[in-house]
């Protein structure tokens, strides 16, 4: 079996984790096996994926293969970008400044607040006196 060239790039974002394959080929995109329109549901989320393809420019040129776990839907999709901008350095290293400069490589560090013992959530206390 021939070796396959293939660049790899994990994307995280809350709490999706999207492991990405980037693949010389005719620029199928594929989510879970499935297609990226049918995964991604608005045209927000398939915006928010193929961003990192369109700011590289290098649209038709890779099949993307990505396996998504954890997190929502819109999580997912932020980190399926996150994912292409990592296999893409892999691929190109110069293409750095240019994702760097749209914010590609960043990861976004929000997450949600841990519960407090003692109190009723992260950020809301019980009653502290009713006078």
């Amino acid at each position: 079996m021939a070796d396959q060239v293939q660049y790899y790039g994990t994307g995280r974002r809350k709490s999706a984790i999207a492991r990405v394959f980037l693949r010389p080929g005719s620029g199928n995109f594929t989510v879970n096996t499935k297609e990226l329109n049918v995964y991604f549901v608005t045209e927000q989320q398939r915006a928010a994926a193929r961003k990192t393809l369109e700011t590289a420019g290098v649209t038709g040129e890779f099949d993307v293969i990505t396996t998504v776990r954890g997190g929502g839907v819109t999580a997912q999709s932020d980190a399926v970008k996150m994912g292409i901008a990592r296999a893409l350095l892999e691929f190109n290293p110069e293409l750095r400044k240019t994702l760097k400069a749209d914010g590609l490589l960043t990861r976004d560090a929000r997450i949600k607040e841990r519960k407090k013992y003692g109190q009723k959530g992260a950020r809301k206390r019980f009653q502290f006196s009713k006078r």
